[in-house]
């Protein structure tokens, strides 16, 4: 199926501006496109992808300020735990009891004595 990028990006850049759509994921599965039909029209860097993530970058921000207002007046596990998907690094650690920080170069280093023992 062909689709117009133009309007693909039209209806993204709308999606991207609606509150409560914070990742692309969401715009995809409006769109009821492909994932790698999104991706070859917006690839990571060009300008159409920083301004829909500009966009959903925002549509968290207005959430994290919302649901901050909500946990200073009473509990709620569950706005606790959407906090912790949109937050950044440093809100989730602060809301995590237990944070773990892999911090992994890619390479091994091993001693070859070590395996003589």
């Amino acid at each position: 199926m062909a689709y117009d990028k133009e309007e693909i990006y039209k209806q993204a850049i709308e999606l991207s501006k609606t509150d409560g759509y914070f990742f692309a994921q969401d715009i995809i599965d409006s769109l009821c496109i492909a994932p790698s039909t999104y991706y070859l029209f917006f690839p990571d860097k060009s300008n159409e992808s920083d301004t829909i993530k500009a966009n959903l970058y925002q549509n968290r921000i207005k959430e994290k300020i919302l649901l901050r207002k909500r946990l200073s007046k009473g509990s709620g596990s569950e706005l606790i735990a959407l906090y912790k998907l949109i937050g950044n690094d440093d809100e989730r650690k602060s809301l995590s009891t237990n944070w773990n920080e892999n911090n992994h170069k890619g390479t091994v280093s091993i001693n070859p004595k070590e395996w003589i023992d």
